[in-house]
């Protein structure tokens, strides 16, 4: 038996009002009050594709080292970088058994998480477990369907052959060039095509083609099917594909386009996850992926599904947003628009490679450093050891410090230094179990946030280089 092992997500805690983005462009375009209803995800100015997907592995297979799969597939259509495989940079963050670690980005298509989906399986029928986490911040022109439209997320699916929760039935793929929606090189934005055409040619052709061809591949009927996954940001669609196909209008799963919005290729990924925590013993799923083409998978739920549940999941994320309505916030963050920044933020940004590799025991995987001599714990690690009742020389073995938990010691709010979202908070954190490292502090709640406060910490976003096109990134500081 091969299938899904585990689950997990991430959702940014900031959620967009839709009215807001609506009010301040009705007046170019009133249509967009129409899409005004609910609210989206955001991500924070140091949030991306990266820091979501090691969010998302940890939700579904938590912060313990050591659990290493054979494979980790990271599915994107936003990563930061052209030529550097982000799924390195995750298993980093991860502390990962890098020697041993097969990793591979999947883009350039909406069902690319799907597609990865599949080829973690067939890893899996190799009685290897594999990893596959789909993330995804993309940006949209202003006044754009697309920007009431877009959300941001990611979500992961571990999958093996041992303890399997939700075990492959049958899967079907069909290849077709149609283009319901592009983005060129170069470019930052997508350029999509007229809607009724794409539903009519695309979503009721390709995706009942693909499906029929599944479920007479499986032996199955479409009104046995319990959860049917049609990831679109077009609502009225998934229950015409399903009247089509005879599935039940009650195993449509909701979309989640007014608390979400539409996550890119992540988002089958996470309806996936969402599923899942509804999902019973028996129960049927069939999922879509559709980009040039569409995938077909149909899952059946175990009875392990009871023993098997995320950190958090996406009812977790979705209990724990905060409601954003600055407009103005959101088109900083993702630099849509020409900001003054200061005199303070033209410093030298740019990144010395080979230091960072000598050092990314720390700066990636947050790695402190345990005396085998004495067992006191501190960060960084260093040659000799900070407890002056030992001090010994080059004991120190590297001690994980990701999972623990964490206390403000001190902090200042800085209004004069430069940071993307002002002030900046820093200062120091002391760690249960040894160890205390000053660290920068994000989404800080001015309300509660003191001296005490309890924080765990979280890789993100430490610097941008716009001039190189580099990003820089550490662990910070997050109000528990």
């Amino acid at each position: 038996m091969r299938g899904i092992t585990a689950y997990g997500a991430y959702l940014p805690k900031a959620r967009l009002q839709k009215r807001v983005i609506a009010d301040a462009n009705a007046w170019f375009d009133p249509g967009l009050k129409g899409l005004a209803k609910g609210e989206k995800t955001m991500c924070n100015w140091d949030e991306d594709a990266i820091t979501m997907a090691v969010e998302a592995y940890t939700d579904c297979l938590g912060k313990a080292p050591g659990q290493t799969p054979a494979a980790l597939l990271l599915a994107s259509t936003s990563l930061p970088f052209n030529d550097r495989q982000s799924s390195v940079v995750v298993a980093e963050a991860l502390n990962l058994n890098i020697a041993d670690l097969r990793t591979m980005d999947i883009t350039s298509s909406q069902r690319a998480s799907t597609s990865g989906l599949l080829s973690a399986l067939d890893i899996a029928a190799g009685g290897q477990e594999a990893v596959l986490v789909a993330s995804e911040h993309r940006r949209a022109k202003c006044a754009s369907r697309e920007e009431m439209l877009y959300g941001d997320g990611a979500a992961a699916i571990a999958v093996g052959s041992k303890n399997v929760i939700a075990e492959l039935v049958a899967s079907h793929s069909q290849a077709v060039d149609f283009i319901d929606h592009f983005r060129g090189e170069g470019q930052d934005f997508d350029y999509g095509w007229e809607e009724r055409w794409v539903r009519d040619e695309g979503y009721m052709k390709i995706i009942p083609d693909t499906v029929n061809a599944l479920l007479a591949k499986a032996g199955v009927s479409a009104a046995d099917i319990a959860h049917f996954i049609l990831p679109t940001e077009q609502g009225r669609v998934p229950a015409m594909v399903a009247k089509k196909l005879g599935i039940d209008g009650a195993a449509i799963a909701d979309n989640l386009l007014q608390s979400v919005g539409i996550t890119g290729t992540a988002h089958a990924i996470l309806l996936l996850a969402h599923r899942l925590e509804q999902a019973a013993p028996g129960d049927l799923v069939l999922l879509t992926g559709f980009g040039q083409g569409c995938d077909a998978l149909l899952f059946k739920v175990t009875d392990a599904i009871k023993k098997q549940r995320p950190v958090k999941g996406v009812n977790g994320f979705l209990d724990n947003g905060r409601p954003e309505e600055n407009y103005n916030k959101y088109q900083s963050f993702n630099d849509l628009l020409e900001k003054e920044l200061g005199k303070r933020s033209e410093v030298n940004k740019q990144a010395y490679l080979s230091a960072m590799y000598r050092a990314r025991g720390l700066t990636n995987s947050f790695l402190g450093g345990k005396c085998t001599a004495c067992n006191t714990v501190q960060m960084p690690k260093h040659k000799y050891c900070v407890n002056p009742e030992c001090g010994a020389y080059d004991t120190q073995e590297d001690h994980p410090m990701v999972g623990a938990k964490g206390h403000v010691a001190t902090w200042t709010a800085d209004t004069l230094t430069f940071d993307y979202s002002p002030p900046a908070y820093f200062g120091m954190v002391t760690f249960e179990g040894g160890g205390r490292i000053m660290m920068d502090m994000s989404e800080v709640d001015p309300e509660t946030f003191d001296t005490g406060s309890e924080v765990s910490v979280h890789f993100r976003l430490k610097q941008i280089d716009h001039q190189a096109g580099f990003r820089k990134y550490f662990w910070k500081a997050i109000q528990a």
